[in-house]
């Protein structure tokens, strides 16, 4: 089983949390992922059975962080 864990701190964190928590709960084939929330941010622990699928849910959560980021760093331009 290949595992690999991202971290996410600063002021994207709550919103990944928020934004990724309920896609950890869906079933994905041959992964599983959990999210948690602390004082250092937010953590997300991925866990797969191929390197295949590894990439794919890796991909997936990190394009998921980089539109939250754009999409705080637009909110910041319009303030």
């Amino acid at each position: 089983m290949l595992s690999a864990v991202l971290r996410v701190d600063g002021p994207v964190s709550e919103a990944a949390a928020d934004a990724i928590g309920p896609e950890a709960g869906r079933e994905i084939p041959r992964t599983s992922v959990k999210v948690s929330r602390g004082e250092a941010g937010t953590v997300i622990e991925v866990a797969a059975s191929d390197s295949s699928a590894m990439r794919a849910a890796l991909n997936s959560y990190l394009e998921c962080i980089k539109v939250i980021e754009d999409v705080q760093r637009l909110a910041e331009v319009r303030r």
